[in-house]
């Protein structure tokens, strides 16, 4: 997705649905640096915890067959039970060790991404196998900087091996008169202390090449204007759409509310630049109610069905303009305008013989 695009032109950043979108496909930010330490690590506290055992039970296991050789039986019976006895023996020594690695490896995945299955990664892609999309990705900025990173691990790592062991090397001289008992435990030992040292290094280069995986994952998804655009337009719908219905709503509005002219008590006008029409029934409202208001050609069409239903129409251009600014309709009159409101009511129902003189 990202590829197709040219660069130049994808200056935004990216937005939460592109990454999402990037993320379903299989793009991730993924570390290799991060899951090297973790694994590494992991594979550190697995020898810590099951060196010691594994290593008495490796001993006790197989140093019948350098002490005492000359008592194992050859025959083929024997031969296949001693071969069965001894996969056993290595499954029974290093099956937790290895099935902690692999629960290592596992996290080291789920802790960086969620688990995604993308059917694109699937579909088979020839351009990948051709020779200049080869020699692209091997000379390219991905190819240079696994070199670059390869070549810095190999000399962190191969310094602190040597910087742990080399003060070290009287002592590795006197193993060699140990018992392997005791030979096993004191490599275990060194290599927790060497495995320690090369980790203390590799957790700053994981977070390093992290964050650059993370920054390029951001490059790759950046967008043009276009694309930011488009989406917008895709999740808050075409403004012009919005607009159509937006009138269409307006439109069926001023129909229902011209529909309640007619049913006006009075309306008042300023006398053609504002027009409300209000409707009051005594003994069923509080307050007169507001079922119609408008301006100039909206207070004409008002003014104009009122008079055709016979609706009284009072000239009164302060009220007019206060009413208009201060209830909506459906809305009661606020309560600043009752007294003004009731004089003109009062007079419209005198003058339609509603209310006795």
């Amino acid at each position: 997705m990202a590829d197709d695009r040219d660069a130049g032109q994808a200056t935004e950043e990216p937005t939460q649905r592109r990454l999402d979108e990037a993320q379903a496909q299989g793009d991730i930010v993924k570390s290799q640096e991060v899951s090297t330490f973790i694994v590494l690590g992991g594979g550190t506290l697995a020898i810590a915890i099951f060196g010691a055992s594994a290593a008495e039970n490796f001993v006790r296991t197989f140093s019948v067959f350098i002490e005492q050789p000359d008592q194992l039986v050859v025959d083929p019976g024997a031969i296949m039970g001693l071969m069965r006895g001894t996969l056993l023996h290595m499954a029974m020594i290093f099956g937790p060790p290895i099935a902690f690695l692999v629960a290592t490896a596992l996290a080291a995945h789920l802790l960086q991404n969620m688990p995604s299955f993308a059917l694109e990664r699937l579909i088979p892609d020839f351009g990948k196998i051709s020779p200049q999309a080869g020699l692209k990705r091997l000379f390219g900025l991905d190819g240079v900087t696994n070199l670059l990173k390869g070549l810095i691990k190999m000399v962190i790592v191969g310094s602190i091996v040597w910087m742990t062991l080399w003060p070290m090397r009287g002592q590795l001289g006197l193993a060699l008169d140990e018992s392997p008992a005791e030979m096993t435990g004191d490599m275990i030992h060194l290599l927790i202390r060497v495995l320690i040292a090369v980790l203390s290094v590799l957790a700053i280069v994981a977070v390093l090449d992290y964050l650059l995986q993370r920054h390029r994952f951001y490059q790759r998804n950046r967008m043009t204007k276009q694309e930011l655009k488009e989406e917008f337009r895709q999740n808050d719908g075409d403004p012009l759409i919005k607009a159509r219905i937006r009138k269409i709503r307006m439109e069926k509005a001023r129909k229902r509310m011209m529909a309640a002219v007619p049913n006006a008590t009075v309306v008042i006008t300023n006398p053609t630049h504002y027009a409300v029409a209000l409707q009051y029934e005594q003994g069923k409202m509080d307050a007169p109610l507001c079922v119609a208001k408008g301006t100039d050609a909206l207070a004409l069409r008002i003014r104009a069905v009122a008079e055709e239903h016979k609706v009284p129409v009072i000239e009164n251009p302060p009220l007019a303009r206060a009413l208009y600014a201060t209830v909506e309709i459906d809305e009661t009159i606020p309560q600043e305008h009752y007294k003004a409101v009731a004089q003109v009511i009062g007079f419209v129902l005198k003058l339609t013989g509603k209310r006795p003189h």
